[in-house]
């Protein structure tokens, strides 16, 4: 994900408007963020779970990472600093990081089969 938030930020600081490029900057950080919190959470939580204890906390820190996600975005909106579509297509580099995994995983896959 920091790689194609990367790629992203610098291709798009020669095309792009400079609310563009922030909003795509924004966007990668905030899925970086949520990425490492949600798996803190989860992690957490399954800890949690397997001791016996009450995973309430932990449920609302999971969903707290939304509130402020959504905060963040609405200010930086509201401020006009950054593009909507831009922090959404920023916040969208999982993707590009799942096909990535897919791929190399395919390839070693591929590799393993040969060898056998």
């Amino acid at each position: 994900m920091a790689v194609a938030t990367a790629l992203a930020v610098m291709i798009s600081v020669f095309i792009a408007p400079w609310r563009v490029t922030a909003g795509l900057l924004v966007g990668g950080l905030l899925a970086l963020f949520s990425h490492s919190w949600l798996k803190n959470s989860a992690a957490a939580a399954i800890q949690l779970s397997t001791a016996g204890g009450h995973p309430q906390l932990r449920l609302a820190q999971f969903v707290l990472r939304y509130f402020v996600m959504a905060a963040v975005i609405f200010a930086l909106y509201t401020l006009d600093l950054v593009s909507l579509p831009a922090v959404l297509a920023g916040m969208s580099t999982f993707v590009v990081a799942m096909f990535v995994e897919a791929a190399r995983e395919f390839y070693f896959a591929i590799i393993e089969r040969e060898e056998n």
